[in-house]
């Protein structure tokens, strides 16, 4: 009877997706009806999780031609060493590939250096091309070579220290990660007549070099791979819950059986359905399965996971096979 603390529980059966909005940096996401409690302990976790492990692509070194460390200025260059070093640490790159890449910047002035004057020779692409690196005037050059991985969250220019670059390579910190921001909100919401349900909607912004869509499922997958070794049994050798009943007691015996449908407490929209499809009593519905509910009109999902619900607080499920239930409609009228 191991499964009786997680089978009934209202489980969603796919993420929501807000199609209207989504876009390749921005998404919003909901996952409804939850247990009390339940939001904020996925929401929080989640949140954490792709905020700091999801791998993306940042710069982790560069070598300027003629500079030895970052505190030197450059002649016909407006802003310092320091200054280009900090506007490096904003490029946004997706990377094909997982190996260390090395990209080249060659500018002569006048001109503003931007993002997209980086050849990455079609290892990566820069999302935002648009940001400035440096401003150059007459007669002035860059040369550098920009040391770019991938790795995940935060990385300190110490531990970014390779000894195989060449002399006078600047180290950087690097924010590997491709999550911008994330914001999570938990809403009441109701099941049939129970009003003690939740709603999670999640926000998440990105830099374009990972779908929102994917750091979610990226994060979720992270979450269950530690997840896992908690599970101290064998999730394959353990018969469902309805499986054990039927050895247990006969469907005859469960006493809801010959109730109408018109005493459970499902919305209106759901009654309405039941009655047009001529389901009158309890028994009437379990024998109907999932895929024949769905058939009926102006019958949903949402009316699908509010009757399994309903149905589970009872110990009986849709599909079940009663040989022996006879519907009252189907008795015999007496004399």
């Amino acid at each position: 009877m191991l499964q009786i603390n997680w089978e009934g529980l209202e489980i969603p059966e796919t993420l929501a997706v807000e199609r209207e909005s989504i876009s390749e940096k921005y998404g919003k996401f909901i996952l409804e009806p939850l247990h009390k409690g339940f939001g904020i302990t996925i929401g929080h976790s989640l949140r954490r999780v792709m905020l700091s492990s999801i791998f993306g692509c940042a710069a982790y070194g560069v070598k300027i031609e003629g500079v030895s460390h970052e505190f030197e200025t450059i002649k016909g260059i407006r802003e310092d060493v320091l200054q280009i070093v900090l506007n490096l640490k904003e490029l946004e790159m997706m990377q094909h590939g997982t190996d260390d890449c090395a990209f080249e910047l060659i500018a002569e002035g006048p001109k503003t250096v931007k993002a997209s004057d980086i050849s990455t020779f079609g290892k990566a692409d820069i999302m935002n091309p648009d940001q400035v690196i440096c401003h150059l005037d007459e007669g002035a050059t860059l040369e550098m070579t920009l040391y770019c991985r991938i790795n995940r969250g935060f990385i300190s220019a110490e531990e970014n220290y390779n000894g195989d670059l060449p002399i006078g390579t600047i180290f950087l910190d690097s924010n590997h990660s491709p999550v911008k921001k994330i914001k999570y909100e938990v809403e009441n919401t109701r099941v049939g007549q129970k009003t003690d349900y939740e709603r999670l909607s999640f926000e998440v912004w990105t830099n374009g070099g990972v779908k929102p869509e994917d750091t979610i499922a990226y994060g979720a997958k992270i979450l269950k791979e530690y997840f896992s070794p908690f599970v101290n049994f064998d999730e394959d050798a353990i018969k469902p819950i309805e499986e054990e009943k039927e050895e247990e007691e006969t469907p005859l015996e469960n006493p809801h059986l010959h109730r109408s449908v018109n005493e459970l407490e499902l919305s209106v929209r759901s009654i309405n359905c039941l009655q047009n499809a001529k389901i009158e009593t309890i028994g009437d519905l379990v024998q109907k399965t999932e895929a024949e509910m769905l058939k009926t009109k102006n019958f949903g999902r949402k009316s699908l996971q509010e009757i399994k619900t309903v149905l589970a607080s009872m110990g009986l499920t849709l599909g079940m096979k009663l040989e022996s239930y006879e519907s009252p409609r189907k008795l015999p009228e007496i004399l």
